[in-house]
């Protein structure tokens, strides 16, 4: 499938409400498309932890990143939606770039987020952040799925006028799809999806003050879920589990996992396709 096919099979996805997953290697990817999963994220966070370095500062770098999402594509040939950060540059210049590499790489879509990288003042400024938005649009239109993503929530900045506002100009700037993590309740979301329709949006799993049954999403007007780095953290904290009880002596505690034939069977038949 081409890097064409693959944006305009995931593009045709946003028309409903569906879940989108983020995997962080190579057999979690193959497990997620066994189950079922029509499109992947990656997520810059489970990236950055299982390298062992800290999400958000450009710990990881564009090329590391691009060649993870190349790895998730090529054994799942799934669409990849690339969470790429602040598009890695100062610029919005430098934002296109990233852009043309995505879809070089063969990504279906790409999150750019108006966070910069600075703890000091983690949200850029509106003019700049809505100009980096424009040059990834003028980039990525008819060939990538953009997504403009606003971080004012997990900033700690839980100002929903200034989130509504950047999102509305995100779209209008050129994002196909809206995006801000942990609105603080539905309220907030049904909020959000008025603001920008008809332009979809994808949320976080569910606002911050509870998980939301799916269908409840669907009738607010959600078009895609992702889980962020919560799959990555459910796994950890599974091995956190098994290491205590291990350390103390139960060494029946491993033995439950998914055999490694079964991982090697995924791989095999990736590898035949």
């Amino acid at each position: 499938m081409s890097q064409a096919e693959r944006y305009e099979r995931f593009r045709a996805l946003h028309d409903s409400l569906f879940i989108m997953p983020n995997a962080w290697d190579g057999t979690s990817a193959l497990l997620l498309k066994q189950a079922g999963f029509q499109a992947l994220g990656t997520s810059s966070a489970a990236i950055a932890a299982a390298l062992g370095r800290i999400d958000g500062a450009h710990a990881v770098s564009r090329e590391e990143h691009l060649d993870h999402a190349r790895l998730l594509g090529g054994l799942t040939r799934l669409p990849i939606n690339g969470d790429f950060e602040d598009g890695y540059g100062d610029t919005p210049e430098d934002v296109a770039r990233t852009v043309e590499a995505a879809i070089e790489a063969g990504l279906a879509g790409i999150g750019i987020e108006d966070t910069s990288g600075d703890p000091d003042r983690p949200i850029r400024a509106y003019d700049d952040a809505v100009a980096r938005i424009a040059a990834a649009a003028k980039a990525a239109r008819g060939r990538i799925l953009l997504t403009g993503r606003c971080d004012n929530f997990i900033q700690g900045r839980p100002d929903l006028d200034d989130t509504i506002r950047r999102l509305t100009a995100f779209a209008e700037a050129g994002a196909d799809v809206l995006y801000a993590p942990y609105p603080a309740d539905m309220a907030g979301v049904t909020a959000i999806v008025r603001a920008v329709a008809p332009k979809p949006v994808n949320l976080l799993i569910s606002p911050a003050d509870g998980i939301v049954p799916i269908a409840e999403l669907a009738a607010a007007g959600v078009k895609r879920v992702s889980l962020g780095s919560a799959l990555y953290m459910k796994v950890m904290g599974s091995l956190r589990d098994v290491a205590e009880r291990l350390a103390a002596g139960d060494l029946d505690a491993p033995s439950d996992g998914i055999s490694f034939r079964e991982v090697k069977a995924l791989i095999a038949a990736a590898a035949e396709v």
